[in-house]
């Protein structure tokens, strides 16, 4: 008897060809080399002479065909062939030896390891042995939907071309999102341009840090995704609560809003930091909530469908943050109420932050009453204990992709900052209203949304880092043309065609910004494994969200110590002056301002 040594495919040789299907109707699948029930003998056939414990897991693994529900599939069969003298060759025995039995494990490995990169039919199989398995199954009904082939599910397909299941779940998540970025509008964007009648450069810089939670989250991450109650579900068990705290912490500032950004101004450095910290309440309630949320997106959408996951977080977070960014400030500032919707001027706009705070706080608990009574999460008890997922966010660190990864999360954001906090704020300096501002943010709206969602389709077309790529060169463009404009702004007024341009800016940055962000976020959620995937989400969102919080601090730092205000006494006499008296130095210039 001949024992094949390691790397001898000739037992393969040996293998009769059989078809996948025992139905006589169906088209028959032969493969020249090896079938899938042949599969299942040879598997058989090493577990009865692995001699080495990871030997056998990895055959066990390499040759698993997935057909687990067909009985036909599980036996084992011992096979034989003729010798090229007609001898009949007798099956493999149990007593062979260890060393042999190890040496042919390892060649069966290496032969079939090299066979299916070559061959994977013998994996996917035909579209008429899928369908004839899927009728097999004992939970096979005609209302099931007809199975899609592998090219038509590569293929990306549009929102309506969804599962209804999947159409609902989107719009959920959308909501959730679009919740988030409401606070999150407010604390990163209107807020910084509120206080710039207040503070300094500097100090803002330091209110910058309240939105620090959001790229920290990965901190607390694992304890989402460790700790849940059976009753309510996995992520309803932190976003129903954590919804309910943030209503009501909306709800207490509303309150008191505009009295703490006046103590802001009035009170130096320490109530600044006391302004920041109830922000930083705010923004941290915010980041727990995305934790969840974004594990969830991962159980809600289909495997095939989970690019749509990044396009709902960006569709509601910007529409979340333009809400509360862009129609906020027109709606507060009292310029544009009096130019578009008064016919008697007032010194207040039609919106305040108190009142626009105390509205979504009412909205915020709302929602929440609506998700916990009308939306049912799939229950589950698999948990693992806190330290459990801390150790494997600490082995997935220590991944090298996962390094490379965060390494060019880390630096891949520092050119942008400079356009991405400073040019809009410089522009409102050199004379650029506050609600051509907001028209400017207005008329980039539909095109984030719409180029949003169609990133979403792009990723899976070029595949995403691909298209991150492609944005990442666009966006260093888009930063070095926003400076041109600021350095080109005219001193003496602007008129149409400097608008048109600004506004092209904008939507040129933006652009690339939403492309990077989908692109990037649709990446995430490819590679993330859901059993941890709030863990895993948060650990490549924490880092990419870093990347582009940590310089904004500093970038500010630098504006203000680089920045020099010089007034100019008018040229007109004072009687034909026209405005408010400024009897004091404004907030902004205080620190560095030269009187002449």
């Amino acid at each position: 008897m001949s024992v094949p040594i390691a790397g001898d495919t000739s037992i393969l040789a040996s293998l009769p060809q059989r078809s996948l299907s025992s139905n006589p109707h169906s088209p028959e699948h032969h493969d020249t080399e090896l079938g899938d029930v042949e599969l299942q003998n040879i598997r058989g056939r090493t577990h009865r002479h692995t001699g080495s414990t990871t030997s056998k897991f990895e055959a066990e693994h390499l040759l698993h065909s997935g057909d687990d529900e067909n009985p036909s599939h599980q036996m084992p069969r011992k096979s034989t062939s003729k010798s090229p003298n007609g001898s009949v060759r007798s099956p493999v025995s149990t007593s062979s030896s260890t060393g042999n039995g190890q040496a042919m494990s390892s060649g069966l490995t290496g032969s079939l390891l090299e066979h299916r990169r070559k061959h994977a039919s013998v994996d996917i199989g035909d579209n008429a042995s899928q369908t004839e398995h899927l009728m097999g199954r004992s939970s096979f009904s005609l209302d099931n939907d007809v199975p899609h082939s592998k090219e038509e599910e590569d293929r990306a397909v549009g929102f309506m071309e969804l599962p209804d299941q999947d159409r609902r779940n989107f719009l959920l998540l959308v909501l959730l999102y679009f919740l988030q970025g409401i606070p999150m509008g407010l604390a990163a964007g209107s807020v910084p341009f509120l206080l710039k009648s207040h503070l300094s450069y500097g100090q803002i810089g330091v209110y910058s840090l309240a939105s620090y939670p959001y790229s920290l989250k990965l901190l607390w991450s694992p304890i989402v995704d460790a700790v849940w109650s059976t009753s309510l579900g996995r992520r309803k068990s932190w976003i129903l609560p954590i919804q309910t705290l943030s209503g009501f912490g909306m709800l207490f500032m509303g309150a008191r809003a505009e009295q703490m950004m006046i103590d802001a101004g009035a009170g130096g450095d320490s109530a600044v930091w006391t302004f920041t910290w109830w922000w930083f309440g705010l923004v941290f309630m915010c980041a727990t909530q995305d934790i969840a949320v974004d594990g969830w997106a991962l159980t809600l959408l289909s495997p095939s469908n989970l690019s749509y996951a990044s396009t709902a977080q960006t569709v509601g977070l910007t529409a979340g943050q333009f809400l509360s960014h862009t129609v906020f400030l027109a709606l507060n500032s009292k310029h544009f109420a009096n130019k578009w919707f008064r016919s008697q001027p007032l010194d207040v706009g039609l919106l305040t932050l108190g009142g626009y705070l105390t509205f979504w706080g009412w909205m915020y608990l709302a929602v929440t009453f609506g998700l916990a009574v009308l939306k049912k999460e799939e229950k589950t008890k698999d948990r693992d204990s806190i330290m459990d997922v801390y150790k494997v966010m600490g082995g997935i660190m220590k991944l090298k992709n996962i390094q490379s990864i965060i390494i060019v999360h880390l630096i891949a954001k520092i050119g942008f900052q400079a356009n991405d906090a400073v040019t809009n704020l410089k522009l409102l300096d050199k004379g650029f209203t506050q609600e051509d501002l907001a028209l400017t943010v207005l008329i980039d709206f539909p095109f984030e949304i719409s180029l949003g969602y169609y990133a979403g389709k792009w990723s899976e077309q070029y595949t995403p880092m691909r298209l991150w790529s492609w944005a990442f060169v666009g966006r260093l463009f888009a930063a070095v043309f926003a400076h041109l404009v600021v350095a080109a702004f005219p001193k003496d007024g602007y008129g149409t065609g400097t608008l048109v341009i600004v506004i092209v800016e904008h939507i040129f940055s933006t652009f690339m910004s939403t492309v990077m962000f989908v692109s990037v976020s649709a990446f995430h959620a490819k590679i993330a494994d859901p059993v941890i995937g709030g863990t895993y989400m948060t650990l490549l969102a924490t880092v990419s969200n870093l990347g582009g919080t940590f310089p904004r601090y500093f970038v500010l730092k630098f504006v203000d110590a680089f920045t020099s205000a010089t007034c100019t006494p008018p040229s007109i006499p004072p009687k034909d002056l026209k405005g408010d008296l400024m009897v004091e130095v404004p907030a902004t210039s205080r620190e560095m301002a030269t009187i002449l």
